[in-house]
């Protein structure tokens, strides 16, 4: 199934965070937080501006974004795990 965002709601795959610390202590899955990042599976057509005109949105399919940790609805698409936030909830935007 695919899913169509509205307006500037932009649709993600949470992405966990890692199991080991970079100097090695394993986390347990009690310990871990909310991920903050995701990948950006769909967006919407963009916010409604007071001129009737569509804001252009900042992502694109494909995108790993930095969202606020309680910000967005969970819900769940064929099993998998999917995040919509508003556009106004992402935080950064991650590049190699």
């Amino acid at each position: 199934m695919k899913i169509e965002p509205l307006d500037d709601y932009v649709a993600l795959k949470p992405l966990e965070a890692d199991d080991v610390t970079p100097g090695g202590i394993v986390i347990p899955d009690q310990a871990k937080e909310q991920p903050q990042r995701g990948k950006v599976l769909s967006i919407g057509p963009g916010r409604l501006l007071d001129s009737g005109e569509r804001a252009s949105p900042q992502v694109r399919e494909g995108d790993e974004v930095i969202f606020a940790r309680y910000g967005g609805v969970d819900i769940q698409i064929d099993g998998d795990e999917v995040k919509l936030v508003r556009e106004s909830e992402l935080l950064a935007k991650m590049s190699l």
